[in-house]
């Protein structure tokens, strides 16, 4: 059996980077979406894709060497995200800052998806990197921008879900907490190891028909 091909966003550092690392060791075979594909630290057992998911024609190329290269893709982790406003508030939010912000946080995940999706059969598996930020249930008023980008993305996986469900392929969202990444910052509580197990929980142990929901730590988060 030829090992599952997995591409994960954000690759070059953080989480992203972990979660690449990780599903390496578990014998998948691992594409690092990353913008600056120099800057990358190897990873054993890790390939290197330029991309920047918040640019179109980078999206397409992306997804025409992961096809010319593998021919099929089994999981795709849409971690890549930035946030930009960590002052501020909605009212005083700049226009242009949401619209940058949107384009790597939310849609994005969504073109990379219609972009992969055809290379996907069943029994795969898209995740979405969101927050705790983005639920409605618990409103947040820090960084505006980057919390109405991830409630946003939880809405793009609700979409993708009921879409690509009769194909047998689980969308999920997936808030890993507050984690000690350039990020997060180095007060968070929660360490990097504790962040990744949360997004691989959904790629290694979910059942494979669960799809469609807001996870941390295997147990559901309310939208």
């Amino acid at each position: 059996m030829t090992a599952p091909i997995a591409l994960v966003t954000g690759a070059s550092r953080g989480l992203g980077r972990e979660v690449a690392r990780r599903l390496a060791e578990k014998g998948y075979t691992v594409l690092a979406g990353v913008r600056t594909p120099g800057a990358m630290n190897p990873l054993p057992g890790v390939e290197v894709l330029p991309l920047d998911v918040s640019d179109p024609a980078s999206i397409a190329a992306a997804a025409a060497t992961l096809k010319a290269r593998h021919g099929r893709l089994d999981v795709l982790v849409n971690n890549a995200g930035i946030m930009l406003d960590r002052m501020g508030d909605v009212l005083t939010l700049d226009a242009a800052l949401l619209d940058r912000t949107l384009a790597t946080n939310t849609v994005g995940p969504l073109r990379l998806a219609q972009a992969l999706v055809p290379l996907m059969t069943a029994g795969g598996r898209i995740v979405n990197v969101s927050s705790g930020g983005g639920q409605l249930s618990v409103p947040s008023s820090w960084s505006p921008a980057y919390c109405m980008s991830k409630t946003a993305l939880n809405a793009v996986t609700v979409q993708l879900a009921e879409a690509l469900k009769p194909r047998g392929i689980a969308v999920n969202s997936v808030c890993p907490g507050w984690v000690r990444t350039d990020l997060g910052g180095p007060e968070a509580p929660r360490s990097l190891q504790q962040g990744a197990d949360s997004i691989l929980w959904l790629v290694l142990e979910a059942a494979p028909d669960l799809t469609g929901g807001f996870w941390r730590d295997g147990a559901p988060l309310p939208w």
